[in-house]
């Protein structure tokens, strides 16, 4: 949930693999067994840009992060 969390976070603005790998301290093999999964539960978009694959988090991604954040306060 931790690797989850981290993910989203890191692509609220819309940003590429090598962004999310390094603000959500993850590597090439980690992130490539979470996007898929993330893309797939609608919690993250993926869409080709001319500057190359770009992926931000949705609204049901948001939504998770609040009642992950609620999760961890109690």
């Amino acid at each position: 949930m931790d690797i989850i969390a981290s993910i989203l976070e890191s692509a609220t603005s819309g940003v590429k693999k090598t962004r999310i790998m390094y603000k959500a301290a993850l590597n090439f093999r980690q992130l490539q067994r979470y996007l898929p999964l993330l893309i797939k539960r609608g919690l993250i978009n993926y869409a080709e840009t001319n500057k190359g694959a770009v992926y931000k988090t949705t609204e049901k991604g948001r939504d998770f992060l609040k009642k992950y954040e609620e999760l961890k306060r109690l």
